[in-house]
């Protein structure tokens, strides 16, 4: 059985933070251990994901530390609104602090760069999705904030599906494109980037139903589009931001992948304030 999401995740920051060993915390003496409440508090804007993460957080520190969830999971809010409250000893939530902020920062960041992609193909048959542009370790942790975000899931790993990219155009050269990509495991779905007319026409005619288009303008996706008409997913990637999204939904892309949503997210404004229960 897999472990719940993050654990794995919550475990490795805990680690690295020597969370046990606050030699400040233990200044306060019996202080440290009296019992304390946090308050997570927005400082801006932005759609909210990651609270479970700072429950996990929490747990893996003190089993009877308690979350109460605020703001729901992907909400927006504004600043000076309360995202969750945790009432633990004050040594537990002080060794906690730093990771719960550093998780819940990243993954509101994320999920409001996807909502903000979200809103702007609104109306549009396009959905927003991720790339594995990824922050090493955080991977499903950082899917987790775009589903969140209102976007849908992409290829998690290598081995979910092909992706047929540049550098595997190169290395085919003039080889059989349908004989090579009859050879993948059944059931496994096969995307196909195409970066000019000669690609597009090699994967149509090797029976390819999902083309990715990498960094070409609207026009040319449209184009695209119409090319290899109703029966082929036309995705869109490369460079498209949240500002640019509706250009490339318009166009007819029905598949819009950003890079930016996971590997240029800023950290949302939170901050934690601890007080004595």
């Amino acid at each position: 059985m897999a472990d719940p999401l993050g654990l794995a995740e919550v475990r490795r920051a805990l680690e690295e933070d020597r969370a046990p060993e606050d030699v400040t915390t233990r200044l306060l003496g019996a202080a440290a251990g009296r019992p304390a409440s946090a308050a997570f508090i927005a400082e801006g804007h932005f759609a909210v994901a990651g609270l479970p993460i700072v429950g996990r957080v929490y747990a893996e520190l003190d089993r009877d530390a308690c979350l109460e969830p605020v703001a729901r999971e992907g909400a927006w809010v504004e600043p000076g609104a309360v995202l969750a409250r945790v009432r633990a000893p004050a040594a537990t939530l002080l060794a906690g602090e730093r990771v719960a902020l550093n998780f819940l920062q990243r993954l509101c960041g994320i999920a409001t760069l996807t909502r903000r992609a979200v809103e702007a193909v609104a109306g549009t048959a396009a959905r927003i999705t991720h790339t594995r542009k990824t922050t090493p370790g955080l991977r499903a942790l950082e899917r987790y904030a775009v589903t969140v975000g209102g976007g849908v899931a992409n290829r998690g790993s290598l081995a979910e599906a092909v992706l047929w990219k540049d550098n595997h155009w190169a290395l085919l050269g003039a080889g059989d494109l349908a004989a090579a990509l009859a050879a993948a495991p059944p059931g496994v779905p096969v995307v196909v980037e195409v970066e000019d007319e000669a690609q597009l026409e090699r994967a149509l005619a090797a029976g390819v139903r999902h083309v990715l288009a990498d960094n070409q303008t609207p026009e040319r996706v449209a184009a695209w589009v119409r090319r290899a008409g109703p029966g082929v997913t036309v995705q869109a990637s490369g460079g498209i931001t949240p500002e640019s999204a509706r250009h490339y939904a318009q166009a007819g892309a029905a598949l819009i992948s950003i890079g930016a949503l996971t590997h240029s997210a800023p950290a949302a404004p939170i901050r934690c304030d601890i007080h004595e229960a």
